[in-house]
């Protein structure tokens, strides 16, 4: 390791190194991963503007920068959005100006390394798969709580992404017919009960009703409601606040319901939750539990798959993007070896090199 914390490269890595960039609407974090998920350097920007090129000039300055230090192989990109099928392009980000964008090949060109682009959430289940909570469980669903819900499947120890590639949108199930309004356009969405934001909206509503049980949770955000954060909630549940422990109970209950029906869908072996909001441990996960049993489908009757808390915290999205890089280019590796393989021993009919009889 040098002097500035960096751990540099070593013979035996060559070749393993991969870079994980993770992308939000406000930070665009990135991590050198070797081929056993360890992060040997990270770097972190802020997300410069919505413009497409302007985030690529900052993931391509990030790679460049990496470069330097250690020999890199291939870029992995996490985004939040609507990937296609075939990791190439971005059709849809709620929080960048992405609309079809070709991003993967404009990543090739500008950096000149292999380049995979997943969804971040996908990119984090792989990671948990991989290195984390679901190491050894093939069938397993992974849910991301963060202002919404991002999700993910993995079947047999692939993931799974569907026709189109969009697969794993949990979070726009309709749970509550005539709902509250989501931000896609529908009401009732998962992600409105199951979320950040619906942990937040629910402390801010008691704290504007002038509720006394919210008192504590309002005197330490200053007497604001607005100021009311899930960070918060999450601390004064932790610190014992009634109002606060009831507030994460019912988002997890809520997580629960929504669990159940994926089970009904599905049938996984495991639950895997992440995402901010699952810090708050089993303040969340345990309601979530509860909830779970008394919603299953059959229950009492079947098998209950197991609901545990992500491992790799913040940084799962980058791991996970950059081990899918590195496996896509030694399955592209591969894949020429053969041809070149096949190209070689191919007899050439008719020629003086047929050796037929």
């Amino acid at each position: 390791m040098s002097v500035d914390g960096t751990v540099r490269s070593r013979p035996g890595m060559l070749e393993r190194l991969a870079v994980g960039i993770d992308i939000g609407g406000t930070k665009v974090a990135a991590g050198v991963v070797d081929e056993s998920g360890h992060v040997l350097e990270r770097l972190r920007r802020d997300t410069p503007t919505t413009s497409p090129s302007a985030v690529e000039d900052i993931i391509a300055e990030i790679v460049t920068e990496l470069r330097r230090r250690h020999r890199i192989y291939s870029v992995g990109v996490g985004a939040a959005g609507f990937v296609d099928a075939t990791r190439s392009s971005v059709l849809f980000a709620p929080h960048l100006a992405w609309r079809h964008e070709p991003l993967r090949d404009a990543l090739r060109r500008r950096t000149g390394l292999s380049v995979v682009v997943e969804n971040d959430a996908n990119a984090a289940a792989w990671a948990e798969w991989r290195f984390g909570a679901a190491r050894n469980e093939e069938d397993l669903v992974c849910i991301t709580l963060g202002t919404g819900i991002g999700g993910a499947l993995l079947f047999n120890g692939a993931v799974h992404r569907g026709r189109f590639g969009i697969a794993g949108e949990f979070g726009h199930m309709q749970v509550v017919p005539a709902g509250h309004r989501c931000e896609c356009g529908n009401r009732g969405c998962w992600e409105q009960y199951a979320s950040g934001n619906a942990l937040v909206r629910e402390a801010r509503e008691l704290a504007r009703a002038n509720s006394p049980v919210i008192h504590h949770l309002l005197s330490s955000a200053g007497g604001d409601p607005g100021a009311i954060t899930g960070p918060s909630v999450t601390a004064a549940a932790q610190a014992g606040d009634p109002a606060a422990v009831e507030l994460l109970a019912e988002v997890g209950q809520w997580l629960g319901v929504g669990i159940a029906s994926l089970a009904a869908a599905f049938d996984p072996g495991m639950f895997v939750i992440g995402g901010g909001v699952s810090d708050a441990g089993d303040l969340l996960i345990a309601p979530a539990r509860d909830s779970y049993r008394r919603t299953l489908t059959g229950r009492g009757f079947r098998p209950e798959a197991r609901i545990l808390r992500a491992q790799l915290g913040n940084e799962a999205g980058m791991i996970g993007a950059a081990d899918l890089a590195r496996v896509e280019r030694r399955r592209r590796r591969r894949g020429r070896g053969s041809r070149s393989r096949a190209r070689a021993t191919r007899p050439v009919l008719g020629g003086a090199t047929d050796r037929r009889a």
